[in-house]
């Protein structure tokens, strides 16, 4: 397994920014809870699971199973 940033630069740069106005919340979700926090709870679960391999929600990273 592995993280790694979306290969899209531009994608990286706009979700970075979202993260610094939102204070660390991810800028995809309304909500501002603990979950939300960058790396929100979902993809937390998602890198858990050993059959996933995607992005998480806002696109920022990406896991695969290598």
């Amino acid at each position: 397994m592995s993280i790694s940033f979306n290969p899209d630069e531009t994608v990286v740069r706009m979700i970075k920014d979202g993260l610094r106005e939102s204070g660390g919340y991810c800028p995809c979700r309304i909500e501002r809870t603990p979950e939300n926090k960058c790396i929100c709870q979902e993809f937390r679960t998602q890198m858990a699971d050993p059959d996933f391999e995607g992005f998480c929600h806002c696109m920022l990273y990406y896991k695969s199973k290598d």
